[in-house]
Protein backbone atom coordinates (compact mmCIF):
# COMPACT_ATOMS: atom_id res chain seq x y z
CA UNK A 1 0.00 0.00 0.00
CA UNK A 2 2.90 2.35 0.74
CA UNK A 3 4.42 1.84 -2.68
CA UNK A 4 1.16 2.43 -4.70
CA UNK A 5 0.76 5.44 -2.28
CA UNK A 6 4.23 6.70 -3.51
CA UNK A 7 3.61 5.76 -6.72
CA UNK A 8 0.03 8.08 -6.94
CA UNK A 9 1.75 10.73 -5.47
CA UNK A 10 4.81 10.59 -8.16
CA UNK A 11 2.27 10.35 -11.10
CA UNK A 12 0.75 13.63 -9.51
CA UNK A 13 3.71 15.94 -9.15
CA UNK A 14 4.41 14.20 -12.87
CA UNK A 15 1.36 15.97 -13.83
CA UNK A 16 1.50 19.38 -11.70
CA UNK A 17 4.89 20.04 -12.87
CA UNK A 18 3.85 19.48 -16.64
CA UNK A 19 0.86 21.53 -16.05
CA UNK A 20 3.16 24.12 -14.50
CA UNK A 21 5.48 23.85 -17.71
CA UNK A 22 2.27 24.66 -19.53
CA UNK A 23 1.08 27.69 -17.79
CA UNK A 24 5.00 29.26 -18.31
CA UNK A 25 4.60 28.53 -21.44
CA UNK A 26 1.22 29.74 -22.11
CA UNK A 27 2.57 33.14 -20.54
CA UNK A 28 5.72 33.65 -21.94
CA UNK A 29 3.84 33.36 -25.71
CA UNK A 30 1.10 36.14 -24.18
CA UNK A 31 4.34 38.29 -23.14
CA UNK A 32 5.42 37.84 -26.60
CA UNK A 33 2.63 38.88 -28.03
CA UNK A 34 1.79 41.61 -26.05
CA UNK A 35 5.65 43.24 -26.98
CA UNK A 36 4.85 42.24 -30.52
CA UNK A 37 1.58 44.63 -30.57
CA UNK A 38 3.12 47.43 -28.89
CA UNK A 39 6.05 47.31 -31.26
CA UNK A 40 3.60 47.58 -33.89
CA UNK A 41 2.08 50.62 -32.40
CA UNK A 42 4.67 52.45 -31.97
CA UNK A 43 5.21 52.21 -35.20
CA UNK A 44 1.78 53.02 -36.28
CA UNK A 45 1.22 56.58 -36.13
CA UNK A 46 -2.15 57.06 -38.98
CA UNK A 47 -5.44 57.84 -38.12
CA UNK A 48 -8.46 59.54 -39.81
CA UNK A 49 -10.95 61.62 -38.06
CA UNK A 50 -14.19 63.24 -39.43
CA UNK A 51 -14.88 67.41 -38.92
CA UNK A 52 -18.04 69.47 -40.08
CA UNK A 53 -18.30 72.49 -41.81
CA UNK A 54 -16.82 74.88 -38.68
CA UNK A 55 -15.28 72.13 -37.05
CA UNK A 56 -11.94 72.30 -35.47
CA UNK A 57 -9.95 69.39 -34.85
CA UNK A 58 -6.70 69.40 -32.87
CA UNK A 59 -4.23 66.95 -31.74
CA UNK A 60 -1.21 67.34 -28.48
CA UNK A 61 1.78 65.87 -29.60
CA UNK A 62 4.54 65.58 -26.54
CA UNK A 63 7.92 66.94 -28.97
CA UNK A 64 11.53 67.12 -27.30
CA UNK A 65 13.28 70.19 -28.85
CA UNK A 66 15.26 70.40 -32.41
CA UNK A 67 12.99 67.77 -33.55
CA UNK A 68 11.51 67.41 -37.26
CA UNK A 69 7.50 66.52 -37.32
CA UNK A 70 6.68 65.48 -40.89
CA UNK A 71 2.42 65.49 -41.20
CA UNK A 72 0.94 63.80 -44.24
CA UNK A 73 -2.70 64.26 -44.67
CA UNK A 74 -5.74 63.49 -47.34
CA UNK A 75 -9.50 64.16 -47.37
CA UNK A 76 -12.58 62.59 -48.15
CA UNK A 77 -16.28 63.40 -48.96
CA UNK A 78 -18.94 61.70 -48.30
CA UNK A 79 -20.99 60.75 -51.46
CA UNK A 80 -24.53 60.36 -49.97
CA UNK A 81 -25.42 58.60 -53.81
CA UNK A 82 -22.66 56.07 -53.49
CA UNK A 83 -22.94 56.38 -49.58
CA UNK A 84 -19.07 55.91 -49.32
CA UNK A 85 -16.55 58.34 -49.06
CA UNK A 86 -14.47 59.44 -52.17
CA UNK A 87 -11.48 61.49 -52.64
CA UNK A 88 -12.09 65.37 -52.50
CA UNK A 89 -11.83 68.19 -55.00
CA UNK A 90 -8.73 70.35 -55.73
CA UNK A 91 -10.89 73.24 -54.67
CA UNK A 92 -11.03 71.60 -51.13
CA UNK A 93 -8.36 73.21 -48.90
CA UNK A 94 -7.05 72.60 -45.32
CA UNK A 95 -5.77 75.09 -42.87
CA UNK A 96 -3.07 73.60 -40.62
CA UNK A 97 -1.86 75.94 -37.39
CA UNK A 98 0.87 74.18 -34.81
CA UNK A 99 1.86 75.86 -31.68
CA UNK A 100 4.66 75.54 -29.01
CA UNK A 101 4.01 74.77 -25.71
CA UNK A 102 4.62 78.60 -25.13
CA UNK A 103 1.54 79.01 -27.33
CA UNK A 104 3.60 80.93 -29.86
CA UNK A 105 2.72 79.73 -33.78
CA UNK A 106 5.24 78.08 -35.48
CA UNK A 107 3.05 77.49 -38.64
CA UNK A 108 -0.01 78.76 -40.14
CA UNK A 109 -0.39 77.89 -43.75
CA UNK A 110 -3.12 76.45 -46.13
CA UNK A 111 -2.62 73.50 -48.08
CA UNK A 112 -4.90 71.68 -50.82
CA UNK A 113 -7.27 68.79 -50.37
CA UNK A 114 -3.93 66.06 -50.15
CA UNK A 115 -0.56 67.40 -48.76
CA UNK A 116 2.11 67.44 -46.42
CA UNK A 117 3.50 69.76 -43.75
CA UNK A 118 6.59 70.23 -42.01
CA UNK A 119 7.87 71.55 -38.95
CA UNK A 120 10.55 71.89 -36.42
CA UNK A 121 10.03 72.17 -32.69
CA UNK A 122 12.35 74.78 -31.20
CA UNK A 123 11.18 74.21 -27.31
CA UNK A 124 10.35 70.83 -25.90
CA UNK A 125 7.22 69.70 -24.71
CA UNK A 126 3.14 69.58 -25.45
CA UNK A 127 2.92 70.89 -29.27
CA UNK A 128 -0.35 71.56 -30.54
CA UNK A 129 -1.55 70.56 -34.11
CA UNK A 130 -5.20 71.83 -35.34
CA UNK A 131 -6.57 71.12 -38.69
CA UNK A 132 -9.59 72.60 -40.43
CA UNK A 133 -11.24 73.23 -43.35
CA UNK A 134 -11.17 77.07 -45.39
CA UNK A 135 -14.81 77.63 -44.60
CA UNK A 136 -15.28 80.05 -47.90
CA UNK A 137 -15.20 77.07 -50.17
CA UNK A 138 -17.17 74.45 -47.70
CA UNK A 139 -20.52 74.93 -49.96
CA UNK A 140 -19.22 71.90 -52.17
CA UNK A 141 -20.37 69.51 -49.58
CA UNK A 142 -23.23 71.46 -48.44
CA UNK A 143 -22.42 70.97 -44.80
CA UNK A 144 -21.87 67.21 -45.05
CA UNK A 145 -18.91 65.32 -43.31
CA UNK A 146 -15.67 65.52 -44.38
CA UNK A 147 -13.00 62.70 -43.23
CA UNK A 148 -9.36 63.37 -42.92
CA UNK A 149 -6.74 60.57 -42.87
CA UNK A 150 -3.63 62.11 -40.82
CA UNK A 151 0.03 60.29 -40.51
CA UNK A 152 2.34 62.30 -38.30
CA UNK A 153 5.67 60.56 -38.01
CA UNK A 154 8.14 62.48 -35.73
CA UNK A 155 12.19 62.39 -35.75
CA UNK A 156 14.25 59.66 -37.12
CA UNK A 157 11.24 58.15 -38.85
CA UNK A 158 10.81 61.28 -41.12
CA UNK A 159 13.46 60.07 -43.06
CA UNK A 160 13.39 57.84 -46.06
CA UNK A 161 16.44 55.77 -45.72
CA UNK A 162 16.14 54.48 -49.33
CA UNK A 163 16.49 57.77 -50.83
CA UNK A 164 19.25 58.39 -48.16
CA UNK A 165 21.36 55.34 -49.64
CA UNK A 166 20.35 56.24 -53.40
CA UNK A 167 21.80 59.87 -52.92
CA UNK A 168 24.91 58.93 -51.20
CA UNK A 169 25.30 55.90 -52.46
CA UNK A 170 25.58 54.20 -48.86
CA UNK A 171 26.13 50.53 -48.56
CA UNK A 172 23.72 48.38 -46.84
CA UNK A 173 25.74 48.34 -43.64
CA UNK A 174 26.84 52.55 -44.27
CA UNK A 175 23.06 53.28 -44.14
CA UNK A 176 22.55 50.80 -41.22
CA UNK A 177 24.82 52.44 -39.50
CA UNK A 178 23.49 56.00 -40.10
CA UNK A 179 19.99 54.29 -39.29
CA UNK A 180 21.37 53.44 -35.81
CA UNK A 181 22.97 56.79 -35.02
CA UNK A 182 20.08 58.95 -35.56
CA UNK A 183 18.52 56.47 -33.40
CA UNK A 184 20.64 57.04 -30.81
CA UNK A 185 20.26 60.73 -31.26
CA UNK A 186 16.42 60.89 -31.42
CA UNK A 187 16.93 58.31 -28.04
CA UNK A 188 19.45 60.98 -26.45
CA UNK A 189 16.74 63.96 -27.25
CA UNK A 190 13.96 61.79 -25.51
CA UNK A 191 16.54 61.71 -22.33
CA UNK A 192 16.66 65.40 -22.61
CA UNK A 193 12.71 65.93 -22.59
CA UNK A 194 11.93 63.52 -19.91
CA UNK A 195 14.81 65.52 -17.94
CA UNK A 196 13.29 68.60 -18.84
CA UNK A 197 10.08 67.09 -17.54
CA UNK A 198 11.20 65.78 -14.58
CA UNK A 199 13.07 69.31 -13.58
CA UNK A 200 9.55 70.90 -13.98
CA UNK A 201 7.94 68.40 -12.35
CA UNK A 202 10.28 68.60 -9.24
CA UNK A 203 9.46 72.60 -9.30
CA UNK A 204 6.37 72.17 -9.21
CA UNK A 205 6.48 70.30 -6.25
CA UNK A 206 8.57 72.31 -4.25
CA UNK A 207 6.47 74.75 -5.29
CA UNK A 208 3.52 73.63 -4.06
CA UNK A 209 5.39 72.15 -1.11
CA UNK A 210 6.23 75.51 0.32
CA UNK A 211 3.08 77.25 -0.50
CA UNK A 212 1.22 74.07 1.36
CA UNK A 213 3.74 74.93 4.65
CA UNK A 214 2.83 79.08 4.36
CA UNK A 215 -0.83 78.41 4.31
CA UNK A 216 -0.47 75.73 7.60
CA UNK A 217 1.97 78.75 9.71
CA UNK A 218 -0.15 81.34 8.03
CA UNK A 219 -3.22 78.86 10.02
CA UNK A 220 -1.46 78.64 13.26
CA UNK A 221 -0.96 82.13 13.70
CA UNK A 222 -4.49 83.28 12.95
CA UNK A 223 -5.93 80.51 15.43
CA UNK A 224 -3.39 81.61 18.23
CA UNK A 225 -4.51 85.38 17.33
CA UNK A 226 -8.23 84.14 17.46
CA UNK A 227 -7.83 82.54 20.98
CA UNK A 228 -5.35 85.28 22.03
CA UNK A 229 -8.47 87.74 21.09
CA UNK A 230 -11.12 85.06 22.81
CA UNK A 231 -8.85 85.14 26.19
CA UNK A 232 -8.53 89.07 26.38
CA UNK A 233 -12.29 89.11 25.61
CA UNK A 234 -13.34 86.74 28.45
CA UNK A 235 -11.21 88.45 30.64
CA UNK A 236 -12.79 91.92 30.10
CA UNK A 237 -16.28 90.31 29.86
CA UNK A 238 -15.47 88.86 33.70
CA UNK A 239 -14.03 92.13 34.72
CA UNK A 240 -17.37 93.94 33.81
CA UNK A 241 -19.00 91.74 35.57
CA UNK A 242 -17.14 91.98 38.53
CA UNK A 243 -16.82 87.82 38.21
CA UNK A 244 -12.99 88.31 38.94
Amino acid sequence: MTMNNLGKSLVRMRSFTGSVKMVAVRMQFTLYLVLLLNIYNSFVSALYFHIGETEKKCFIEEIPDETMIIGNYRTQLYDKQKEEYLPATQGLGMFVEVKDPDEKVILSRQYGSEGRFIFTSHTPGEHQICLHSNSSKFALFAGGMLRVHLDIQVGEHTNNYAEIAAKDKLTELQLRVRQLMEQVDQVQKEQNYQRYREERFRQTSESTNQRVLWWSIVQTLILVAIGFWQMRHLKSFFEAKKLV
